[in-house]
């Protein structure tokens, strides 16, 4: 089952809310567990907040959310128009008031990015995404990691540009891997 969306949203504070709602009824709809859920909205949460405090709008004046759920992995990303500075992990000091939005997202999901494609810059994170048995999406805190495969298991998906949603150029021509590989 193949389960995507996009979305384009005002360039406005209010599109978080509207985004995580959006993305979280999708996500429980097609069976996702309920804490893949809360990681999947932290994480567009994050990027959308990232988007709408440092980059331009898209020129429509709006950003774009997408999510795609193929198999068991979950790819999110949101586009805008771009920033001055490239997106990169800062150091999220102790100290510091901000800085921790890659981070956050770096440490939930398999791994982050960014591409840069017809005006708009994408930042993109794929995470595990399995099945939940029950039909809310609610499972124990044991029975959820006991239903994640080993990633040795699953076939290497990750970057397989298959997808009219993300426009075939997964890692475009200048495309940046802000994680280890």
């Amino acid at each position: 089952m193949r389960a995507s969306s996009v979305v384009l949203l005002p360039h406005a504070p209010s599109s978080v809310a509207v985004a995580r709602k959006r993305l979280s009824s999708d996500l429980v709809a097609s069976g996702v567990y309920e804490s893949i859920v809360d990681d999947a909205s932290v994480i567009v949460s994050e990027l959308l907040s990232n988007a709408l405090r440092h980059a331009r709008p898209l020129p429509s004046g709006q950003v774009k959310v997408c999510w795609l759920r193929r198999g068991d992995l979950l790819e999110l990303e949101v586009s805008d128009g771009g920033a001055m500075t490239e997106p990169r992990r800062g150091p999220g000091t102790l100290s510091s008031l901000g800085g921790r939005g890659l981070g956050i997202v770096e440490a939930l999901s398999e791994g982050w990015g960014v591409r840069h494609e017809d005006g708009a810059t994408t930042v993109w994170a794929v995470l595990r995404a399995p099945r939940s048995t029950s039909a809310n999406g609610s499972a124990t805190p044991a029975d959820a990691h006991a239903a994640v495969p080993e990633p040795a298991d699953l076939p290497d998906t990750v970057g397989e540009p298959d997808s009219h949603l993300f426009s075939g150029t997964r890692y475009g021509a200048a495309p940046s891997r802000a994680y280890p590989g």
